[in-house]
Parts: C-alpha cells; sequence; structure tokens
C-alpha cells in the first residue's frame, strides 16, 4: 500500500477484519486493491457460520458481500458524497461448503461515471453485482446491489 494513500484508504484495510459482525462469522478481507476499487473477501465453514443441515448460514453468506460496494464507492468518491445501501437481493444456486469466496470491483471508469451523474442529477442509484463462489470456482450464490449516492448540499 502507498505510504501517501489518503488516511481514509488506509483505515478499512487496517480494522475490517476486526468488525464484530465478520469476526462472528469468519469473514475474512483478504486484500483491497490499492486504488480501492477490488475487495476479496473469504468465508471457510466453521462451526458457528453453518446451519442446521451443515453448509454456509444464510445470513453469513449475505453478510460477507453487505458493505463493500458502498465501501468502494465511499473511499473513491470522498467525503463530499453521501453513499447508501439502497437494496440487495441474493440468490442461493447451490449449498455452500468449505471456503466461500466474493470479489467485489468497480472500475475506475464507472466510478467517474457515478460522480459526473451526481454532479447534475439530485441522486444517482447505481447496480452492482457479484457471485460467491466456493474454492472450485462453482457459482454459490448471486447478489445485486443498488445504492444511494448523492452529493452533499443538493
Amino acid at each position: 500500500m502507498k505510504p501517501d494513500m489518503p488516511k481514509a484508504k488506509r483505515k478499512p484495510l487496517r480494522f475490517i477484519n476486526f468488525y464484530p459482525p465478520f469476526l462472528g462469522a469468519g469473514i475474512r478481507v483478504k486484500r483491497i486493491a490499492e486504488d480501492f476499487c477490488t475487495v476479496d473477501v473469504e468465508m471457510p465453514l466453521r462451526f458457528w457460520n453453518r446451519n442446521y443441515v451443515g453448509t454456509h448460514f444464510g445470513g453469513s453468506l449475505y453478510s460477507m458481500c453487505d458493505p463493500f460496494f458502498m465501501l468502494i464507492l465511499t473511499n473513491n468518491l470522498g467525503p463530499d458524497y453521501i453513499i447508501w445501501d439502497k437494496a440487495a437481493t441474493i440468490r442461493f444456486k447451490k449449498p455452500g461448503k468449505g471456503l466461500m469466496k466474493a470479489t467485489f470491483h468497480i472500475p475506475q471508469q464507472t466510478i467517474e461515471e457515478i460522480r459526473s451523474q451526481a454532479e447534475v442529477q439530485a441522486k444517482v442509484e447505481p447496480q452492482f453485482q457479484t457471485v460467491v463462489t466456493d474454492a472450485e470456482g462453482t457459482i454459490i450464490a448471486e447478489v445485486d446491489k443498488l445504492l444511494y449516492v448523492r452529493k452533499k448540499g443538493k
């Protein structure tokens, strides 16, 4: 990580794995790209995140996907913008067993488009998708997120 990276971009990398809901579910942020456009997350199957039938608890699968698109935008747009999660959908495709993985990525071009739209519109509602896979790459769940972005003072 670059030493000249703004403090707002360093803080999540240092402390996010200690966030109590992540600790409780066994969720680990494995990598945050230097430009904060990509975040890789993993969650192994443990007795505390296992459901009645021995697979990953659906709430834990969603928890590993919940904040990352919002965090990517927050850290790239900066403090002049309000960013909220507005809606989410998760579609379970197969039972999750073993190590679960998810990657969250917003291209820099998309971030700049959102910034430009927020300059002229009262609000922007971008949508993002990701998948949760097992260690072999099999899709376990598909996740859609709808965010709310507004420039402060508008």
